[in-house]
């Protein structure tokens, strides 16, 4: 049984109690990191964000499996955000798409999450409509034309499912339920809201 196949999906609960301590130490902690980093003068600032983003976007994208040229990652954000930085070099199209989804995400975290905005990130990432040598379907709902969207290991032949994901027919449903809650969630702890959003 998967997570979305649970009685009550997707009205999560949590043990206030033992979360509070924890909610309380990581805004402690990020309340002093962010004083430091105030403290260190704006051009330090910078070079300290744009650190910051090109190793989000690697790293997010290595999990992915896609390996990104941290150089070219480096340049594309230095450039959408107007920093004068020597040595930049020029970014693939798939590099661009993937800084300009995430540029968005992080700086404009405030504007509402919409199925639009979700289909714009999506087709910033895949501007060719190919996953490597496979057609996707870009900037709309996927189909289950080729069997349920599954994440697998092994090779073929003697492979392990390790998730099925909701019946194409469900998607637009769950992710409008999604998109409502994640919209009004600003009455819970942030970081409780962004684990709650990942399940």
């Amino acid at each position: 049984m998967y997570i979305w196949q649970e009685t009550g999906w997707p009205d999560f609960t949590w043990d206030h109690t033992a979360l509070s301590p924890l909610l309380a130490q990581v805004n402690k902690d990020q309340g002093r990191l962010k004083g430091k980093l105030e403290a260190m003068g704006f051009e330090a600032q910078g070079e300290s964000v744009l650190r910051t983003l090109t190793q989000d976007v690697v790293k997010s994208s290595d999990i992915e499996g896609d390996k990104l040229d941290s150089a070219q990652v480096r340049s594309s954000i230095a450039r959408r955000l107007g920093m004068d930085i020597a040595g930049l070099v020029p970014a693939d199209r798939h590099v661009e798409g993937v800084v300009e989804m995430m540029l968005d995400a992080t700086q404009a975290f405030a504007s509402p999450l919409t199925t639009e905005r979700l289909f714009g990130w999506h087709g910033a990432l895949f501007p060719t409509g190919r996953s490597g040598m496979h057609r996707v379907i870009v900037a709309g709902w996927r189909d289950d034309s080729e069997g349920p969207m599954q994440v697998v290991s092994g090779p073929i032949g003697h492979r392990h499912v390790h998730f099925e994901a909701p019946p194409a027919q469900q998607i637009p449903v769950e992710c409008a339920r999604f998109l409502e809650w994640f919209n009004r969630a600003n009455e819970i702890d942030p970081l409780l809201t962004a684990g709650l959003a990942h399940l």
